[in-house]
C-alpha cells in the first residue's frame, strides 16, 4: 500500500526516520489555517465587513496591511536565507518566526465590531503572524535536502502540500460548524450554538479565529521541534550584515550566467501571480458572472481544498517518477484549460456558444473548474518546492527559497493589476479574466529553459 510519506528510501542513502519526515510535514498541517482562516475564508471578510469604517476602506486597509507584510517578507528572507545557510542550523530561526506569527494571531481576537481596538493595532498584528508564518515556511522548505535523498523529495513535498490543504479545510470546518455563527440566527453553519458560549452578536466566534489559528499552529508543531533534525552547526560560520549583504548581492549578480535558475525564478513568478489571481478573483467572477449565492461560492472553496489535498499528493508522486518539472508544465496547462472553461461560460452559453440547457449547468461547471484549479494548484505548489531545489546546491537551499519568496511577493501586483487594467478595457468581466491565462500560459513557456539537474539519477532510483 502506498504510505502518504516517503520512507522506501534506498538503503545506501542516509534518510531522517519516519517520525523525522512526518514531524516535518506536520508543519504545512500546522500552518495552513492562517492562510484559510485569517487570509481568505473568515477574518478578512469580517475585518472588512465590521471592524473597518466601510467596506471601501476595509478592502483598501487589508490591501495595505497585505502589501507591507509582502514588502517586509521579500526583502527580508533573501538575506536571513543567507545567514542560516552561512550558520547552519534552522530551529532557532523558525521558532522566533513561530512565536511571531502565535503572537500575531492570538492578538486578532481584539478586533471587535466598530473598530473599538485601534485598526492600527489590528493590522499589524495581521502583518506580524502573516510575515512570521512564511519566513517560518522559508526555513522549512530548506530543510527537505537534509530529510531525504533527492528521489524522494518529490513525494516528500507532495504529501506535505497535501497534508496542510486537508488541515486548512479541518479548520475551517470547525471553525465554520462549531465557532463562527449568524448574528441573526445565532447558529453556525451546521446549526449548533457555538462552543465557549461564543457571543454572535460580537463576532467572537469570527475574531477566535485568529486564536484559533494560532493554538492549532502551536499544537501541530511541537513535532518538528522534537523529532525532526536540525542540520549541525557550521565551522567558522561567523558573518556580519554587510558580509551577507555582499554575498547576496553576489548571488543576484550571478543569475543570469545560471539560465536554469534564473529561467525558473522568472517562471515561476509568472505562473505565481497568475494562481494568486486566480484565487483571488474566482469567487468575484462567480458572483458577478454567474451569479451565484455566496453558499456555493463556498462549496467551491471547500471543493477546491479537497481537489488540492488530492492534486499535492499525487503530482507527488509523478514528481518522484518523472521529475517536477513536467508535473509542474502540464500543472500550468490544465489551470489554463481551467480558466478557459470557466470563461466561456455565462447563466445562458457553455463553451462560448453552445446554449445552456439547464439552469443547474453553470454551477456544475464552476465546480469542476473549482476541483480542476485545486488539484493542478496543490500539484503545481508542491512540485515547484522541488523543482527550485534542483537549482541549486543543498548549501544554498535556504538562500534560493528566501529568493523564490522574494520573486513570488515582488511581483504579486502584476496579476491583479493586469486583471483590473483588461476589466476597464473590456468592460467585461469575464474577458478581464484572461490576462490569468497569458502569465500562467507564459510561466509554462518558460520552463523550457529550465533543467532537472538531478532528473536522471532521481527516476532512475525511483524505478529500481
Amino acid at each position: 500500500m502506498t504510505q502518504i510519506f516517503p520512507t522506501d528510501i534506498p538503503s545506501h542513502e542516509p534518510k531522517t526516520s519516519r517520525r523525522g519526515v512526518f514531524s516535518w510535514m506536520l508543519f504545512d498541517w500546522a500552518a495552513q489555517p492562517y492562510h484559510t482562516l485569517l487570509v481568505t475564508f473568515i477574518f478578512a471578510p469580517y475585518f472588512v465587513a465590521f471592524v473597518a469604517p466601510s467596506g471601501v476602506e476595509g478592502q483598501a486597509l487589508w490591501g495595505y496591511a497585505t502589501s507591507a507584510a509582502g514588502l517586509i517578507i521579500a526583502l527580508s528572507a533573501p538575506l536571513l536565507g543567507v545567514f542560516s545557510d552561512r550558520l547552519g542550523p534552522k530551529k532557532p530561526w523558525i521558532a522566533v518566526f513561530s512565536l511571531m506569527a502565535v503572537i500575531g494571531a492570538t492578538s486578532l481576537y481584539l478586533a471587535e465590531p466598530g473598530g473599538s481596538a485601534p485598526i492600527l493595532l489590528i493590522l499589524t498584528a495581521y502583518a506580524l503572524a502573516l510575515v512570521g508564518i512564511e519566513l517560518a515556511a522559508v526555513f522549512i522548505n530548506a530543510m527537505m535536502p537534509n530529510l531525504v535523498p533527492r528521489a524522494q523529495i518529490g513525494k516528500l513535498s507532495g504529501s506535505g502540500w497535501a497534508l496542510g490543504y486537508i488541515g486548512g479545510l479541518v479548520a475551517l470546518i470547525l471553525c465554520l460548524g462549531f465557532m463562527s455563527a449568524n448574528p441573526q440566527t445565532g447558529k453556525t453553519l451546521l446549526g449548533f450554538a457555538p462552543v465557549l458560549g461564543l457571543d454572535p452578536l460580537s463576532h467572537e466566534g469570527d475574531r477566535a479565529a485568529g486564536p484559533f489559528s494560532a493554538l492549532w499552529y502551536f499544537i501541530f508543531v511541537i513535532p518538528f521541534f522534537l523529532f525532526t533534525p536540525d542540520m549541525g552547526k557550521r565551522q567558522n560560520s561567523g558573518m556580519s550584515v554587510g558580509d551577507g549583504l555582499k554575498k547576496l548581492v553576489a548571488t543576484f549578480r550571478s543569475l543570469p550566467q545560471r539560465r536554469s535558475y534564473f529561467s525558473f525564478l522568472i517562471s515561476s513568478m509568472l505562473y505565481r501571480d497568475g494562481l494568486n489571481a486566480l484565487y483571488a478573483f474566482g469567487g468575484i467572477y462567480a458572483a458577478g458572472v454567474l451569479r451565484l449565492p455566496i453558499l456555493s461560492i463556498g462549496v467551491f472553496g471547500i471543493i477546491a481544498a479537497a481537489s488540492g489535498a488530492l492534486g499535492a499528493f499525487i503530482g507527488g508522486r509523478l514528481d518522484t517518477r518523472f521529475g517536477p518539472r513536467p508535473v509542474v508544465f502540464v500543472s500550468c496547462w490544465l489551470l489554463v484549460l481551467a480558466c478557459v472553461i470557466v470563461v466561456s461560460t455565462t447563466p445562458d452559453t457553455f463553451l462560448f456558444f453552445l446554449p445552456v440547457a439547464s439552469q443547474s449547468l453553470p454551477l456544475l461547471v464552476f465546480y469542476f473548474a473549482g476541483a480542476l484549479i485545486g488539484a493542478a494548484g496543490g500539484a503545481l505548489q508542491a512540485a515547484s518546492r522541488t523543482l527550485l531545489i534542483d537549482q541549486v546546491s543543498p548549501k544554498e537551499a535556504t538562500e534560493a527559497f528566501g529568493i523564490y519568496a522574494l520573486a513570488g511577493r515582488a511581483t504579486a501586483f502584476v496579476g491583479p493589476l493586469a486583471v483590473a487594467i483588461f476589466t476597464t478595457l473590456t468592460q467585461s468581466q469575464r474577458f478581464g479574466i484572461t490576462p490569468v491565462i497569458v502569465l500562467i500560459g507564459a510561466g509554462a513557456i518558460g520552463l523550457f529553459w529550465v533543467k532537472t539537474s538531478h532528473s536522471d539519477e532521481h527516476v532512475l532510483a525511483a524505478k529500481s
